[in-house]
């Protein structure tokens, strides 16, 4: 299947490790040219010197970027279009799920959650929209099912990944038909140093019995299985899909009626 992705400027954002970092990779495959973005992490350089060994030094640079401050994202698009004067495709891969057990957090919990988790990704498309309106762009958001069920994560995170997904519909109805956009909400994923990778090794048995009884597919998600899904909603084979929010989650969030 031709995506037709072949050098296209691509902006992933929280790209320094886990989801982020392998939607870079399964972009970088298609022939794209890709910019990994996070607050600065000592991953992402190092991920940086990786991708452009296996791709090529002019086809992957990192930048520095805390999407929740608007002068560090103003920045980062001055160094966008410096580098390749357009941008085509933006993933906004931001956001944290630690947070308080409280049913209503306190103020100050509330106000960072949703900052690190809604915020950054608002200033970032907006930041971003006059560029991709120039270039008929898209717009891929990475929400949470969190976002679309009470599944016991914190209330804080559950409400921001929720609001991105409205936010997302509500922009692909008024920037249509010139940018298309569309969201996923992943379920648990798992990949080295994440947080189910934390959790597993303080208590795997009571994990595995949540996989078993809660996910119908028996397993955890792959970084790799979203970012295929992810690079396919950006591509022109996905041209008339726009406003949808793809839970990729084993079926964890099957409803019965």
């Amino acid at each position: 299947m031709n995506l037709n992705l072949n050098n296209k400027k691509v902006l992933i954002t929280g790209a320094s490790r886990g989801i982020g970092l392998s939607i870079a990779k399964q972009f970088l495959n298609e022939k794209s040219k890709v910019c990994i973005v996070s607050r600065g992490s000592d991953d992402l350089f190092s991920n940086e010197e990786k991708l452009q060994d296996s791709y090529g030094e002019k086809n992957v640079f990192a930048s520095r970027c805390d999407c929740s401050d608007i002068e560090s994202l103003n920045n980062l698009s001055i160094t966008i279009k410096e580098s390749w004067e357009q941008l085509d495709i933006i993933v906004i891969n931001v956001g944290d799920g630690q947070s308080v057990a409280d049913s209503i957090p306190n103020d100050n919990d509330w106000k960072k959650n949703w900052n690190n988790n809604f915020e950054s990704a608002l200033q970032t498309a907006r930041t971003f929209l006059p560029m991709l309106e120039e270039s008929d762009g898209v717009i891929l958001f990475i929400s949470s099912i969190a976002g679309m069920e009470a599944i016991g994560a914190p209330t804080d995170y559950s409400t921001a990944k929720a609001a991105i997904i409205a936010l997302a519909k509500n922009m692909s109805r008024k920037v249509a038909p010139n940018i298309r956009v569309n969201v996923i909400s992943p379920g648990n994923v798992y990949f080295d140093g994440g947080s189910w990778d934390k959790k597993i090794k303080q208590d795997k048995k009571r994990v595995d019995e949540m996989i078993k009884t809660s996910v119908p597919m028996n397993r955890f998600a792959t970084p790799r299985d979203i970012a295929s899904a992810a690079v396919f909603l950006c591509s022109d084979q996905a041209s008339f899909i726009t406003g949808i929010n793809l839970a990729i989650d084993g079926g964890q969030t099957i409803g019965v009626m």
